[in-house]
């Protein structure tokens, strides 16, 4: 294919040195001289490892050169990669104004060009900066997106010092696209690299840069707070890290990684406000730790906020426990749910198939007492008791018997905390609220 690759800082370099060294005909375009003079030498404008090289053969063979003239570079290809920075306004907000410039300079080359042409945003950006910003200033130039020209964002997974490495052998490739012809554009770019390969819509692929950076600096803020509290407590991290490391099916997995509800339970909460207060004792700042308490009861509280948004009185509640097929009721955000709810007036039933007062007994029958001593006079006996009661029904269980019996339609108002089975059909209808969106 002939390509145009816009920007050729370290994602635009690569990108370019590596898809000539795939057979692709590229051209690198940057408004810097000097980088497009040392590509067109056969140099590198960036240091990393192997791009020297690569860059030198594939100019030799003649699949890459460069120049500072988009409307030359847009004509000369029929796919344009756009790898323009995306830096932070001092206010921490996204700049997007090498976006908006280039993006003005693509759709300025399409209104001379025939035959259709697909733009690909690499550049890291806000979920809606696509079709919300980018797309309208191609369409004042160019016609309309998807019909006229293809549009498609493919975020990049290079990391500085292995990013050929990443290029070649990457963790996926992930393709938002307007429309399919623009995907499939996309996907031929990377026809027989390793890696599966993820379709989706625009907005998602714009989120998915975003989880994997945020995850990634949350790990290493994990690592590091974990470790300076083992040190304080003559503990070899490194060692504690080897075991956790270890463990495949709940620490590096999938597991808890799906959006939801508040955690709660027996364990949790209270493991975490010790070891924070282990590590306030030996004066260690753990800012991550102590605040992923925090965090989950302001995740707690957008559900009572969705409840006060509908203006309804009569609630329904199904779910109590910490956890499906169980009595616990320790800590059960639910029961934190319940009680606020409660305490705000609310006109409260409640349904939970493993929860009877007259069966709990100990820290459980404790807990409850003092939490939620009204307890007895709120649970409800059947699922039906329960509609025929509420405006509006928090689902905070899969217990079959539930999922089963909810209703469709505006009335009650179904708050679902747990993104149920059926949840993407529901969205559409006017009557159900999603937490886990």
């Amino acid at each position: 294919m002939r390509v145009s690759v816009l920007g050729l800082g370290y994602v635009g370099c690569v990108s370019a040195a590596c898809l000539a060294s795939q057979g692709h005909e590229v051209i690198g375009v940057d408004v810097n001289q000097a980088k497009v003079d040392l590509v067109n030498e056969g140099k590198a404008p960036v240091v990393e490892e192997r791009i020297g090289e690569l860059t030198a053969e594939v100019v030799r063979t003649g699949a890459l050169r460069a120049t500072v003239d988009v409307g030359e570079a847009v004509l000369g290809s029929e796919v344009s990669l756009v790898c323009v920075g995306t830096p932070s306004e001092p206010n921490g907000s996204l700049c997007t104004t090498y976006l908006e410039r280039v993006a003005e300079q693509i759709g300025a080359a399409l209104a001379e060009k025939d035959g259709r042409h697909t733009v690909v945003f690499r550049s890291t950006m806000l979920p809606g900066t696509c079709m919300n910003l980018l797309v309208p200033i191609l369409e004042k130039y160019a016609g309309t997106a998807g019909v006229d020209f293809g549009v498609a964002v493919n975020p990049e997974f290079l990391r500085e010092g292995t990013s050929v490495r990443d290029f070649f052998d990457p963790p996926k490739t992930v393709i938002g696209e307007l429309d399919p012809a623009s995907g499939e554009t996309v996907a031929a770019l990377y026809d027989g690299l390793p890696g599966e390969v993820f379709r989706v819509p625009v907005p998602t692929a714009e989120a998915i840069k975003y989880a994997d950076n945020a995850f990634h600096g949350l790990k290493i803020g994990f690592a590091n707070e974990l470790g300076a509290v083992c040190q304080a407590l003559g503990v070899d991290s490194h060692q504690v890290m080897d075991v956790f490391l270890a463990d495949r099916k709940l620490n590096i997995s999938p597991a808890y990684l799906r959006p939801g509800f508040a955690f709660g339970g027996s364990c949790l909460p209270k493991d975490l406000r010790s070891l924070v207060h282990a590590a306030q004792r030996a004066d260690i700042a753990v800012p991550i730790l102590a605040n992923v308490l925090t965090s989950n009861t302001a995740h707690l509280q957008r559900a009572v906020e969705l409840v006060e948004r509908t203006g309804k009185r009569r609630v329904g509640l199904f779910g109590l426990s910490f956890k499906p097929g169980t009595d616990d009721l320790r800590e059960s955000p639910l029961v934190e749910l319940a009680e606020r709810l409660f305490g705000k007036g609310y006109d409260l039933k409640i349904y939970d198939a493993n929860v009877s007062l007259s069966r709990l007994m100990g820290a459980n029958r404790e807990y409850i007492e003092n939490r939620l001593p009204h307890l007895a006079q709120l649970l409800a006996d059947s699922v039906d008791e329960v509609l025929e009661h509420a405006e509006v029904c928090l689902v905070g269980t899969r217990d079959p018997a539930v999922l089963s019996a909810l209703p469709h339609g505006e009335a009650p108002v179904l708050v679902d905390l747990i993104r149920l089975p059926d949840a993407e059909a529901r969205r559409t209808e006017s009557g159900y609220v999603g937490l886990a969106w």
